[in-house]
């Protein structure tokens, strides 16, 4: 029985193409824009404070040079999965505001020091981008479920000696576009996914409810929830990098962020990629501290 919700932020950019040149993604304002929206206080959560990142700076980087900001993301991986399995060891529900997707690396790798747990990937795309299957590897917020479940460079893959993070049959996604083209492969890897279409056909309830039995099967600790803002629909949200249209809608993602998040095997929740810097009068940023904040509110 989780005891209390802490509210953590993982303020790092470092997985993300840089949005023009001298510039760097805006997706490190998430958790403060989020704060802007009093989540603390609605939420009823505990103070986390945050663990800051090291400085966004590719250097000579080129195509082919393997994941830019590799031994930045490695650092920052282990020093944030440090106080994420500080708060699941003590039973707190951590609440995670990145950031871009690769935070998710911390969370994994965090609970693989305490066992075996899966995670539900609530995504627009599933970030599932290899050396297998692209002519080059970079941004590790496009790469961090690849990443996650061994694929790739060991100073990413194999942090403590821990590879993999995750096993490919631990893994939920939900949200990719009906038109995603890794979907053949996610499923011959053995990682199960739901489409927006199939999410809308099945209603999000019962989505959730065949998903969890897997996630909260006995053989796993527990599971976690990666919540990537660009699964909802560009008509909605339009302030992330990569927007994709045939997204989900807010009443479509509610209840599935509830059941998920509801269950008692669930340990803990990230939130990422929304750019405050897309979105100045902060409407999105009202939505997506809005949907949080439903989904702990059960009944």
């Amino acid at each position: 029985m989780r005891e209390r919700l802490v509210l953590l932020d993982a303020p790092s950019n470092l997985g993300l193409r840089p949005p023009a040149e001298g510039a760097v993604p805006g997706c490190y304002k998430l958790a403060g824009a989020l704060r802007e929206q009093r989540l603390l206080a609605r939420l009823g959560a505990a103070e986390g404070g945050v663990v800051v990142p090291p400085r966004y700076d590719r250097g000579e980087w080129k195509p082919g040079d393997g994941v830019f900001n590799a031994a930045a993301i490695a650092a920052y991986t282990r020093k944030l999965a440090d106080r994420i399995e500080g708060h699941v060891r003590d039973r707190e529900f951590p609440v995670v505001l990145g950031g871009d997707c690769s935070i998710q690396l911390g969370a994994s790798l965090a609970l693989r020091r305490r066992g075996r747990y899966g995670l539900a990937v609530i995504d627009g795309s599933a970030d599932f981008r290899h050396p297998g299957n692209s002519a080059y590897v970079g941004a590790a917020g496009g790469e961090e479920l690849a990443l996650a479940t061994g694929r790739g460079q060991a100073d990413l893959t194999d942090l403590e000696g821990l590879r993999p993070y995750l096993r490919e049959s631990d893994v939920q996604v939900f949200g990719i576009r009906d038109y995603d083209e890794e979907r053949a492969e996610l499923t011959a890897s053995g990682i199960a996914s739901t489409t927006v279409g199939e999410i809308r056909e099945r209603g999000a309830e019962k989505a959730a409810e065949a998903a969890l039995r897997t996630l909260a099967a006995p053989g796993l600790d527990g599971f976690w929830v990666h919540l990537d803002a660009d699964v909802l629909d560009p008509s909605v949200m339009p302030a992330v990098d990569s927007p994709d249209d045939g997204g989900l809608l807010p009443g479509e993602l509610a209840p599935l962020l509830r059941a998920l998040v509801g269950s008692e095997r669930c340990v803990g929740l990230n939130i990422t990629i929304y750019d405050p810097d897309l979105d100045p009068e902060g409407t999105y940023a009202a939505l997506l501290a809005d949907l949080v904040v439903t989904a702990f509110h059960q009944g």
